[in-house]
């Protein structure tokens, strides 16, 4: 556990860091997080000066409008999410901001005092947040670190953005890219690294609600056996019509190990029949599904409202088969090699040889 320090001693800590990099020009330093420096060197590499007089200033009515538009899906997912977040942040002076993946920003959401400048500044939708238009900040650290954040008043690059302590978060699109960031600001407050938590469990909720809006036949929920279902932790995949995957959220994507912007099926996975999956969605209920990696994660299936389940594919027996489906599944993708079927199911050679016992014809 680290020793606490005070807010003063954390402060003089991040200016004896800023003085290192800055001034003596260290590549590393203990007393801030690597990455901020990285960012501090980047920004110096970008000509700009820790002293120089800066401002949150907007791009150009057009590119606005070019944000706005093609961000829209993202702005609308995004408002449930902001109302919450603003209950959450009430009596804490920070306020939320969500950008695009270049940092403009789209929207914001909490408390905003339009009467005090340092916060009204930045405030307004087509700001641009981006490291070269406002040095290291939590929105650009969030959208180059690829995760959550916390970053405290000096630790912003510039000296003019030292009153400010931010949280963020990337935000996800469908094919596992980055499409923008979650933000929450306050002014001259306390330290608050807790609302990095807050901030990555919204920012999840927003990616998936911004998933759940594409266009889809099933919605498969995922997670590993004995664990409970039903939230923003899950795995969500897409399928089409023909069983492939459209769409997955980052936790899908960890747990079938599947690459961001990579085409693929069902049937690439999941070691049985894609179409026994519409047999689960007919249940109702979890089952557990095999992986051809040999691990086993439990789904729900839910169609999309509106779409038959007459006209999904038949399986080829009904759930309570899913089983003897599975084994044979993997025997014929091991070319009648028992063993490797054993393997790639996670049983025995001699579990699997009962299991083939019993299978009913």
């Amino acid at each position: 556990m680290k020793p606490m320090i005070s807010a003063s001693d954390r402060l003089n800590l991040i200016e004896r860091a800023r003085h290192a990099v800055m001034v003596e020009g260290s590549s590393a330093t203990p007393w801030v997080q690597g990455w901020i420096s990285d960012s501090w060197r980047r920004c110096i590499a970008h000509g700009l000066k820790a002293d120089d007089a800066m401002s949150f200033n907007p791009v150009s009515s057009s590119h606005i409008k070019q944000a706005l538009d093609q961000n829209r899906d993202l702005i609308q997912s995004a408002k449930p999410e902001l109302e919450r977040l603003g209950r959450a942040i009430a009596g804490t002076q920070f306020f939320a901001l969500i950008t695009d993946a270049q940092g403009v920003l789209l929207d914001l959401g909490g408390a905003i005092d339009r009467h005090d400048k340092r916060v009204s500044s930045i405030a307004r939708v087509g700001v641009d947040l981006s490291e070269r238009a406002v040095g290291t900040t939590a929105i650009s650290a969030a959208l180059t670190e690829m995760r959550p954040v916390w970053l405290h008043r000096s630790e912003h690059f510039f000296n003019d953005t030292a009153i400010y302590s931010c949280a963020g978060a990337p935000l996800w699109g469908s094919q596992g890219e980055c499409i923008g960031m979650l933000d929450l600001t306050g002014v001259q407050t306390a330290e608050r690294p807790e609302l990095m938590h807050l901030a990555a469990l919204s920012a999840r909720s927003i990616s998936n609600a911004l998933l759940l809006r594409q266009p889809h036949h099933m919605l498969l929920r995922l997670n590993w056996p004995g664990r409970s279902m039903g939230d923003d932790n899950d795995g969500l995949v897409l399928l089409g019509t023909e069983g492939e995957i459209v769409g997955a959220n980052p936790w899908a994507r960890e747990m079938l190990n599947l690459h961001a912007q990579q085409n693929a099926h069902a049937s690439d996975v999941f070691a049985l029949p894609w179409g026994l999956l519409f047999d689960a969605a007919r249940s109702d209920q979890a089952v557990e599904v095999p992986l051809w990696s040999g691990l086993q994660l439990q789904a729900r299936a839910f169609l999309q409202h509106g779409y038959a389940l007459d006209n999904q594919p038949k399986a080829t027996g009904p759930l309570q088969q899913l089983q003897s489906v599975m084994i044979s599944k993997a025997i014929e993708h091991a070319r009648g090699n028992v063993a490797q079927a054993a393997k790639a199911l996670g049983i025995s050679r001699a579990t699997l040889y009962r299991k083939l016992s019993r299978k009913p014809s």
